[in-house]
């Protein structure tokens, strides 16, 4: 059994937009979107580097990240912190391209055109939750007040 839980990987395979964190080479950190993010296997996540200069430089120089990535209708998700791995050619670049664009292994299909996809090697994943399920305050109640909210944002931005 590897690091990633069952709820981990449902979440990551919903949501899909994971936030990485990484750091420039003057300490400066950088936080990018990554709406490709999915689950390669029990110990890793992916992404495809669909233009992300910034973030791919920053890992060519240090490979750490933290990823987070949040279900924003139960405001719950999870931080995973570990080392990158940069996959541009071989078998397993020609894997997960084969999982991109045909959907397979749980990976949403992507026909956008990349040259490089990012192995995210998880060292730790711990669980966030917002504070506001304090006190007592459930799933469902979450749920109860976030869904109407986006949905009116969604009304008033269509």
């Amino acid at each position: 059994m590897g690091i990633l839980t069952d709820d981990m990987k449902r979440v990551v395979r919903q949501q899909r937009m994971g936030f990485i964190a990484t750091v420039s080479p003057d300490g400066f950190p950088n936080l990018s979107p990554k709406g490709t993010t999915s689950v390669w296997d029990d110990d890793n996540l992916v992404f495809a580097d669909l233009g992300s200069p910034t973030t791919i430089s920053n890992l060519l120089i240090n490979p750490y990240f933290e990823l987070n990535v949040l279900d924003g209708f139960i405001r719950k998700g999870y931080r995973f912190k570990g080392k990158a791995s940069l996959i541009t050619s071989g078998q397993l670049f020609e894997d997960i391209k084969t999982a991109y664009t045909s959907g397979s292994r749980g990976i949403r299909q992507s026909l956008l055109p990349t040259l490089r996809y990012v192995l995210l090697q998880i060292e730790e994943a711990v669980p966030f939750i917002s504070p506001a399920y304090t006190p007592d305050i459930t799933e469902a109640n979450m749920r109860e007040q976030w869904v109407p909210y986006w949905e009116q944002i969604q009304t008033e931005n269509a």
